[in-house]
């Protein structure tokens, strides 16, 4: 892959060897390039100005400003940028927040590379992920969550039309637009354009949030 081609992503943790560990996974892939390392919220603000990387994996336990406060800085002022946020073990009570805030996956630290590179390459390709342990544990946070927010998850899918329910559906049990496509029946422009529509409607910057309102809904 040619060098404008490569999908630079930022890593930010405090512990350093973290940091070069995730950077060695990474340096690995010919297609990804590593631009830049941060220690904590503020440095990862920094990062994302002056690199403007298309993913940034960020520690959820950071020093200094908390994660869903450093992600809505970030994503207002480099909107461009995705972030992967990373946990061990990701709970319901610290993945709603972060998530709402605009993080578009989360990952388990002790995962396999496979899954790193992987979820690099999906949200630089403007998707979403989610581990397994971190949707298993979402939606049982979710499940249980305050009645006030299913009943307004509720009126907030009823802007939708049929077919888009029918879209944010397949966006919530994590298919990407060529698999939704497929199954609908439908080309990949035109579920794109779907998603798109229904991420306005719901007032949503990721497919993410919009799996959580569904989830909150009750349409999964």
């Amino acid at each position: 892959m040619g060098e404008y081609n490569r999908i630079t992503v930022g890593i930010v943790d405090d512990e350093i060897l973290v940091r070069k560990g995730i950077r060695g996974i990474l340096d690995a892939t010919d297609e990804i390039e590593v631009v830049g390392e941060a220690f904590d919220g503020s440095e990862a603000v920094e990062l994302a100005r002056a690199h403007r990387p298309q993913v940034l994996l960020m520690d959820t336990a950071m020093p200094g400003m908390d994660l869903p406060a450093t992600v809505r800085l970030i994503r207002r002022q480099v909107p461009a940028t995705q972030i992967v946020a990373l946990a061990t073990p990701p709970d319901g009570q610290l993945l709603l927040p972060a998530l709402q805030s605009g993080v578009a996956g989360f990952l388990c630290k002790d995962g396999e590379p496979d899954e790193l590179i992987k979820a690099v390459r999906v949200v630089a390709g403007g998707g979403a992920i989610l581990c397994p342990t971190a949707t298993r544990n979402l939606v049982e946070f979710v499940c249980g969550g305050p009645a006030e927010r299913r009943c307004l998850a509720s009126k907030r899918v009823r802007s939708l039309t049929q077919r888009e329910r029918e879209v944010l559906v397949h966006v919530a049990k994590g298919m990407d637009n060529a698999r939704i496509a497929r199954v609908l029946c439908l080309s990949e422009g035109s579920i794109k354009a779907y998603v798109s529509r229904l991420l306005t409607k719901l007032g949503c910057t990721n497919r993410v949030q919009a799996a959580l309102i569904a989830y909150d809904a009750a349409l999964v």
